[in-house]
């Protein structure tokens, strides 16, 4: 078995792109939304019920993590106000404790109850476990990214072109032959390393780091480029390559 068959992972789920979480525990909202942003999430926190049902787009976001104990109304009604607009993921992550607490929450209409103190990994897991169900059972064509490798451009599902150094055209060459598995970074390091001109000290983190900044300027379209806590990274989406240009300039 070849080195690099044994860093391939079993396959990821996919992780909602835009989430709300609905928590009135500063401290544990920063560093469980910079865990989640750094999983490739869009993360808007609100410290009150109230400030999530009149924000302009409070039924639009494509998960909703939420405790129960919160200023403006209760949980267990967010989540009933909640499920009569919108049929997204609801994980509800509470200190709340009594014996019917677990079925109060499932009723109400969130899809899995996590009890605190949980570690950031197991809240992750959890929205990918709902999040994968919840989804299509075949992942539909107009989620495709494409790799154009001779104009070193990665085009998004909605046509968005994003430009790339020959660095970000290796790595996403990388994810392109792992077909959606997980990579390490020793992985993806070693295939960096072996440009020509790569700094070593530059770093595997912040190639990432600005690959994911430009996608994100260029595109709304969910980021696919993940974190897989202390393993690697992984590309989600369907990524094909294709030289764009020589073909077009066939036709």
């Amino acid at each position: 078995m070849l080195e690099s068959d044994r860093c391939l992972l079993p396959k990821a789920w996919m992780l909602p792109h835009q989430v709300a979480l609905v928590d009135d525990d500063s401290e544990y909202t920063e560093f469980l939304q910079q865990d989640l942003v750094e999983r490739g999430m869009r993360v808007d926190v609100y410290g009150d019920s109230n400030d999530l049902l009149t924000a302009a787009r409070a039924f639009d976001y494509d998960f909703y993590v939420v405790d129960l104990s919160l200023p403006g109304i209760d949980g267990l009604d967010l989540i009933k106000l909640l499920r009569r607009r919108t049929q997204k993921g609801v994980l509800v992550v509470s200190g709340r404790l009594g014996s019917d607490v677990f079925e109060k929450v499932l009723r109400a209409g969130a899809d899995m109850y996590l009890t605190k103190p949980v570690r950031f990994e197991q809240v992750a897991i959890a929205m990918e476990s709902v999040y994968r169900r919840i989804q299509p059972a075949e992942t539909s064509t107009t989620n495709r990214w494409i790799l154009d490798t001779w104009a070193r451009k990665l085009v998004a599902p909605d046509g968005a072109t994003v430009e790339l150094s020959d660095i970000d055209v290796a790595l996403l060459k990388c994810f392109a032959s792992a077909k959606g598995e997980v990579l390490t970074r020793q992985t993806l390091k070693e295939s960096l390393t072996q440009l020509p001109g790569h700094e070593a000290q530059d770093g595997l983190n912040a190639t990432i780091f600005r690959l994911r900044r430009r996608i994100e300027k260029a595109t709304p379209a969910a980021l696919p480029l993940q974190t897989k806590s202390r393993v690697g990274y992984v590309f989600s989406a369907p990524l094909q390559l294709r030289s764009l240009s020589v073909l077009g300039a066939l036709q």
